[in-house]
C-alpha cells in the first residue's frame, strides 16, 4: 500500500465519492460541495474562505461543463487567499458504481487513478509547501469533555460554537475535529469555550 502525501492546503471536492477516492491518495482535510449545492450555502463558501486565507485551498472538481462551472463560482466568490487549480484530464469512461455514463461521457474525480491525481495536484505546486506541524489535539474524546457531544444540550452547544466561528453547522464530529485543528488547539478551544461560559 503505497503512503499517502500530506499536503498543507484543504481541497474541495463536488462529491462524497470524489473525497473518497482522494483520500485514498492524500492526508489532507477534504471538503464537499454537494454537486450544486454550494450556491445555496453561504456557510460553506465562508469555510472555503477560511482555508484560502490560511492554508490555501486546492479546487479539483471534473472535467466536466458542471465542474468547471462550480470551480468558476468558487474562483468568483474567493477574492483573498490563495487557490491551487487542479485540473483532472478529459478522460472518457464510466465509473464502476455507476449504471450510466455521465451526459459527457468523461470520468470523474473518483474514476481517476492514483498516478494521475497525484500528477494533477503536483503540477499544481500543492506540494510545494512544507506542511505545518500541528498537534491534532482535538478529538470527538476532547469534544466530550468539553460537553459538545454526549451531554444533553450538545447539540445546542455544539451549534452556538459553529455559529460564533462561523462554520457550516452540518458539520459532522469528525469534521469539526478536522477544521478545529487547523483553527486552534485544545488548550486554546477550552479557553475560547469557558470564556463563552462565563459570558452566557
Amino acid at each position: 500500500m503505497t503512503e499517502k502525501r500530506r499536503i498543507c492546503p484543504a481541497i474541495v471536492v463536488e462529491g462524497k465519492y470524489d473525497k473518497i477516492r482522494l483520500d485514498a491518495v492524500v492526508d489532507a482535510v477534504i471538503l464537499v460541495t454537494d454537486g450544486f449545492q454550494i450556491y445555496r450555502r453561504p456557510d460553506q463558501m465562508d469555510l472555503l474562505r477560511h482555508y484560502a486565507e490560511t492554508t490555501g485551498l486546492v479546487i479539483l472538481t471534473d472535467a466536466d461543463a458542471a465542474g468547471f462551472q462550480i470551480r468558476g463560482y468558487i474562483k468568483g466568490a474567493i477574492q483573498k487567499g490563495k487557490l491551487y487549480h487542479v485540473y483532472i484530464p478529459g478522460i472518457h469512461g464510466k465509473e464502476r458504481r455507476k449504471r450510466l455514463a455521465s451526459s459527457e461521457g468523461l470520468l470523474g474525480v473518483e474514476g481517476m487513478d492514483n498516478a494521475t491525481l497525484l500528477e494533477a495536484l503536483a503540477r499544481a505546486g500543492v506540494f510545494d509547501e512544507e506542511p505545518p506541524v500541528r498537534p491534532d489535539d482535538i478529538t470527538p474524546a476532547l469534544l466530550y469533555d468539553y460537553g459538545l457531544t454526549g451531554a444533553p444540550d450538545c447539540c445546542e452547544r455544539r451549534r452556538a460554537l459553529l455559529s460564533a466561528l462561523r462554520l457550516p453547522t452540518h458539520l459532522s464530529v469528525r469534521g469539526l475535529c478536522e477544521v478545529l485543528n487547523t483553527m486552534t488547539c485544545a488548550a486554546e478551544l477550552g479557553s475560547f469555550l469557558a470564556e463563552r461560559e462565563a459570558k452566557t
